[in-house]
């Protein structure tokens, strides 16, 4: 298998993840090449200088590539998986990027057998969307799972792990299953609770509207999330439920216990508790 630098690396779908992993890789192998729905999309993608080239066919944008990457949302991931298998060269990488693995996983190990499969999933991202805020850094210092299958090749998942390295990334390699638990705990939980603080938010507005103009940066910081693509969203709650669900009633059980601390309005007692969490989370970011 070439080495990085020798590649071709198709990229399909060019929003904020797709159009930042191609800027990011552009220079780095040989040829970058684009493929979205939209021709306007393909035109500012040339025009930003993220790709090489660029095109809405999907079969001539795969035709010749030696790693291809789909970074449309999940469910997006699964139909074309269906379908793309038969495009594919003799033993082409196909990576995806993305948020939930099981489901593509599963369905990468229906590929033809002269595909090389690996799933992927940055652990990066923004609340806005679209080739226009496509950023060529936007995956520095992340780390990027990497969940390949059984038939997956040592020479495939070396080409995986040194384009994850390429994009200033850190390759970590974890079972499909398992990454969907976790990730259901440190994003798809957080995103449903962000959504949860503005709908508590929005009938204390309703009772009084000033509420809004005393919202500052706590309530911004911890409400980002809800601001996040809706489509995208709705994908990965809906591949991960059984994972999302477990995290839910984790956090309930978190929830219930505060309220009978606030509750019982023992000061003691709530500091130990609030001390603790605390200290967690400092050692958690330094």
């Amino acid at each position: 298998m070439k080495g990085l630098a020798d590649v071709q690396v198709t990229i399909v779908g060019l929003g904020l993840m797709g159009g930042s992993l191609a800027g990011a890789l552009r220079g780095q192998c040989q040829t970058v090449v684009g493929v979205a729905r939209r021709a306007e999309t393909i035109d500012t993608t040339l025009m930003r200088g993220l790709v090489d080239q660029g095109t809405t066919d999907l079969a001539s944008g795969v035709r010749q590539a030696d790693v291809v990457v789909l970074a449309t949302p999940v469910r997006v991931i699964l139909r074309l998986l269906a379908k793309i298998g038969p495009l594919l060269p003799e033993g082409c990488l196909l990576m995806d990027v993305g948020s939930t693995k099981a489901q593509i996983v599963a369905k990468m190990a229906e590929l033809p057998s002269h595909v090389q499969p690996l799933g992927g999933h940055p652990l990066c991202g923004r609340e806005v969307s679209g080739i226009t805020v496509a950023d060529p850094t936007l995956y520095r210092r992340c780390s990027f799972v990497l969940t390949p299958l059984p038939r997956t090749s040592e020479a495939a998942l070396a080409l995986g792990r040194a384009l994850v390295e390429a994009l200033g990334a850190r390759p970590l390699v974890l079972d499909p299953d398992r990454h969907d638990r976790l990730v259901a705990t440190i994003s798809h939980l957080p995103y449903l609770l962000a959504c949860g603080l503005v709908g508590t938010a929005e009938i204390a507005a309703s009772a009084d509207p000033m509420v809004w103009e005393v919202a500052a940066s706590g309530f911004r910081d911890t409400s980002r999330l809800a601001a996040s693509d809706v489509t995208m969203m709705l994908d990965i709650l809906l591949t991960n439920r059984e994972a999302v669900m477990e995290a839910l009633g984790v956090y309930q059980a978190q929830l219930r216990r505060l309220t009978r601390l606030v509750e019982a309005g023992d000061e003691e007692e709530m500091r130990d508790v609030l001390s603790t969490i605390r200290a967690q989370r400092k050692e958690m970011f330094p």
